[in-house]
């Protein structure tokens, strides 16, 4: 594994559960591109569907953004 896999993409939250801003270029395309993924969801779909593909987007993101978070996804009550 190359250390550029290990690199972490989003910080961790001082105080909540959850990942804080991006910290590598990486994460800041996937934010990108989620929130561009948004904006044509909410623009071409309509209906229960549409409610199901924002959901969907927000699992996926969620997904790779807690794998690549430094230390995690996990509750924090800040320093």
């Amino acid at each position: 594994m190359t250390d550029n896999m290990l690199k972490p993409w989003f910080a961790a939250k001082r105080y909540g559960y959850g990942a804080g801003w991006p910290v590598a270029w990486q994460g800041w395309v996937l934010l990108l591109v989620f929130v561009c993924a948004l904006v044509e969801i909410i623009a071409l779909v309509s209906g229960w569907r549409q409610s199901l593909a924002i959901f969907g987007t927000t699992v996926v993101f969620g997904g790779i953004a807690s794998r690549k978070t430094v230390g995690g996804w996990r509750w924090r009550w800040g320093r």
